[in-house]
């Protein structure tokens, strides 16, 4: 990867094209560089994933909803598809959110950057993302406001336009905050929520993605997708179904 001279050949796996950013951030950078577009190469295990990852790059499925437990690929399939449609120039800038319960009022008294406070909430999308660009291109692309990464309350107000947005772990989010979040895609973009809901830190009654899933439960809406995993789905290891089977999720 020739990106400059503080940058070094990084991605590690997928499909590779050459591709040029020219940068508007003064610093160590170099002004232009070259860097190796990363097209991961997915191949989805089961049904699920193949009608997950068909919604993820189809231009007519503008919002999806991806429902399910852990291991089902809902997060890492997402990510592909930010990668791939950032490479080839369908989007602009990828946006990472997610609610942060136990310290949402009080994120601004941690130390650091909004993105160095939020990385302990966001370090799982960050992991998959570091499996095709170093460390050093991934603050690269923060500084540039490529990949932005914002606490769910910090999206009220804005609109994003050519951009790839994550949601993750949205059961953890109010009906209000959904709904503030929803309205926030504008044109050419494409937003993926995910969640568990069997995994949740609110009550049903206040929970934001069990309250949009009833609402969505049989409508059909030609820009927005629903993709419900179930544990059989798991594809992470045995042992997570296994510990899935202990706890009833696979009754």
């Amino acid at each position: 990867m020739n990106i400059g001279k503080n940058h070094r050949k990084g991605g590690k796996k997928g499909r590779r094209a050459k591709f040029s950013i020219s940068s508007s951030y003064e610093s160590d950078y170099d002004d232009e560089f070259e860097m190796d577009a990363i097209y991961p190469t997915v191949i989805p295990k089961n049904n699920n994933q193949q009608d997950y990852n068909k919604a993820l790059y189809s231009m007519h499925n503008q919002m999806i909803f991806a429902l399910g437990p852990a291991g089902t690929g809902k997060t890492m399939l997402a990510c592909y598809a930010a990668i791939t449609g950032y490479n080839d120039g369908t989007y602009k800038k990828i946006i990472m959110t997610r609610p942060v319960v136990s310290v949402e009022e009080d994120i601004g008294y941690l130390p650091g950057t909004l993105e160095e406070k939020m990385d302990p909430w966001t370090r799982p999308i960050m992991d998959i993302f570091s499996e095709f660009y170093t460390q050093s291109d991934i603050n690269y692309m923060i500084k540039e406001k490529i990949i932005e990464i914002s606490p769910l309350a910090y999206m009220r107000g804005r609109t994003f336009k050519d951009a790839f947005i994550i949601a993750d772990e949205m059961q953890n989010s109010t009906p209000n905050q959904m709904k503030m979040l929803l309205t926030r895609v504008g044109e050419g973009s494409k937003m993926i929520v995910t969640g568990d809901l069997m995994q949740h830190d609110r009550k049903y009654a206040d929970n934001g993605l069990k309250d949009i899933a009833n609402k969505l439960e049989n409508k059909n809406y030609k820009r927005i997708k629903v993709i419900k995993f179930t544990p059989e789905d798991v594809e992470r290891s045995q042992i997570v179904k296994d510990v899935l089977h202990i706890y009833g999720d696979m009754d």
